[in-house]
C-alpha cells in the first residue's frame, strides 16, 4: 500500500471528499446512466425514458452505497441538449448524490450548465470533462455558469505515452486555474487493455508529483472488446473481466472510479468494499507503507 510524500489535495463535492492518501477517504464510485444504448431510454433525442426503471437504478446505487459506506455519484450523459436537461432535472429531483455532467459536445454542455446554474446545482455537479484540446470558449462557459468542479481527461493521441498524459494534465490544470475552476479531478484515460496499465502508472505520477485526486473509466479496457470477450469466455468470463479491470485502479490508489453502466453497482460496491476495508485495517496497525 502506498503513501505519497507530498501533501495530497482533497476535493469536496456536496459533502463527499475525494482524494488524500490511500485509505484516508474511501474511493468514490461513479456509474453512468442514460448512456447510448441504455435500455431504459425510449428516445435519445427527446430524452424520453422509463422513469420507474431509472429511479430503481439510482435507488440501488444509494442502497449499495449505504451498505458499504462507499460514496457514490451519478454520471449523466445524453445525445442532445433537450435530453440532457430532462435527465439532469430528473436525477437532481430524486437523489442528493453529486452529478457528473457528461456532455459529448460543447452545445450540449452549454445548455446543461445553463440549467445547472438556473437550478442552483453548481456546487453539486462536476463537469465531465476537459481535455488538452478544450478551447477557451469551453472554459469560459464553465466560468460563466460558476462551475467550480471539473474532470481533466488526459486523452492523448499517444495512447501509451505517459509523458504525453502528464503534459496534457499540465495544460488543463493551468487553464483551469486561469478560469477559476478550483476543484480538478484527473481521469487518466483508459481506452483498451494496454492503456489500463498506462493510466494507472499515470495516476501514481499525478498523485506523487502534484497531489491531485485521480481515477479512470477502467471498464473501457474491456468495453471496446465486449463481443470478443463474450465469444471467447462466455457471459460470466466477460463480467469477471470487467470487474477485474475496475478493481485494479482501486488497489493502486485511485480516488474515484467511473465503473461504467450504473447497473454494475451491484458488483463493484461489494468488491471495492473488500479492498478499502482491508486497507483501513492496515492503516490502523501503523504498518510501514511504500512511500512514493
Amino acid at each position: 500500500m502506498f503513501k505519497f510524500k507530498i501533501t495530497q489535495r482533497v476535493v469536496e463535492v456536496s459533502g463527499i471528499k475525494i482524494g488524500g492518501n490511500p485509505g484516508e477517504n474511501p474511493p468514490v464510485l461513479i456509474g453512468t446512466i442514460f448512456y447510448h444504448g441504455h435500455k431504459i431510454v425510449v428516445d435519445e433525442k427527446k430524452g424520453e425514458f422509463g422513469r420507474d426503471s431509472a429511479e430503481k437504478l439510482i435507488r440501488d446505487v444509494e442502497e449499495y452505497s449505504d451498505k458499504t459506506k462507499l460514496p457514490a455519484m451519478i454520471d449523466v450523459t445524453a445525445g442532445s441538449p433537450e435530453a440532457m436537461v430532462r435527465y439532469l432535472d430528473f436525477v437532481a429531483s430524486i437523489t442528493k448524490l453529486p452529478i457528473l455532467v457528461d456532455a459529448p459536445s460543447i452545445d450540449i454542455a452549454r445548455e446543461a450548465l445553463r440549467y445547472v446554474a438556473d437550478s442552483g446545482l453548481n456546487e453539486r455537479v462536476i463537469y465531465n470533462s476537459l481535455t488538452y484540446k478544450s478551447r477557451d470558449d469551453e472554459y469560459s462557459t464553465l466560468r460563466e455558469y460558476r462551475i467550480r468542479n471539473a474532470i481533466a481527461l488526459l486523452y492523448t493521441d499517444k495512447i501509451l505515452d505517459i509523458n504525453a498524459r502528464i503534459n496534457a494534465f499540465e495544460t488543463i490544470s493551468k487553464k483551469a486555474s486561469e478560469f477559476q475552476i478550483v476543484n480538478l479531478l484527473v481521469d487518466t484515460f483508459v481506452i483498451d487493455i494496454p492503456s489500463l496499465a498506462v493510466a494507472i502508472k499515470t495516476g501514481l505520477e499525478i498523485k506523487s508529483r502534484y497531489g491531485y485526486p485521480w481515477g479512470c473509466g477502467a471498464h473501457n479496457a474491456i468495453s471496446a472488446q465486449r463481443k470478443a470477450f463474450k465469444e471467447r469466455f462466455g457471459k460470466e468470463g466477460l463480467e469477471s473481466s470487467e470487474l477485474s479491470a475496475n478493481l485494479v485502479p482501486i488497489v493502486m490508489s485511485s480516488d474515484f472510479l467511473l465503473y461504467g453502466p450504473i447497473e454494475r453497482a451491484r458488483e463493484i460496491f461489494p468488491a471495492a468494499y473488500v479492498i478499502y476495508t482491508s486497507y483501513r485495517y492496515l492503516l490502523r496497525t501503523k504498518t510501514p507503507l511504500i512511500e512514493i
